[in-house]
């Protein structure tokens, strides 16, 4: 990946919906070589997909959880049935295998307390678990989709 790569890349972060001319003619290319780029981009996996963000709290979906998660229970046959079933809820929009004295971390977004507690016990129903701390997000003060492209 060279530099002209990077700019592409930095720019598709900050607005997907640009077309591929405008892209070109920001990174100093013409369409059709940054087009071959982009696809090459895609076909190697550094770009995953191209997304619209929505704010969730103008969809009603105002709670913000991370979820700590414990586990008696380390094998992979475990984490396997797990990670399916976690993966399988849409509350859950990030889930992270951790290192230290929590096993798993979610982040979960729901609408109001009574969604997180029907989710909860969704939650804790689905795999035995040694301990479950839910911390709620009083106010994000930044949230970002841009990497820092080296």
């Amino acid at each position: 990946m060279d530099a002209i790569d990077k700019k592409i890349l930095a720019t598709l972060q900050e607005d997907a919906s640009l077309s591929v001319a405008e892209i070109g003619q920001r990174v100093g290319l013409s369409s059709t070589p940054c087009w071959k780029r982009i696809q090459k981009l895609e076909a190697d996996g550094v770009i995953q997909k191209r997304v619209a963000l929505v704010d969730q709290v103008k969809i009603g979906l105002g709670i913000t959880v991370f979820v700590s998660i414990e586990t008696g229970d380390h094998s992979q046959e475990w984490l396997a049935r797990f990670a399916d079933t976690i993966s399988a809820m849409p509350e859950v929009m990030e889930f992270y295998r951790m290192a230290g004295d929590v096993d798993y971390m979610l982040r979960v977004v729901v609408a109001d307390m009574q969604s997180y507690d029907t989710f909860y016990k969704k939650l804790i129903a689905a795999a035995p678990l040694k301990n479950v701390t839910s911390r709620f997000a009083m106010e994000k003060i930044k949230s970002t989709t841009l990497l820092p492209i080296p």
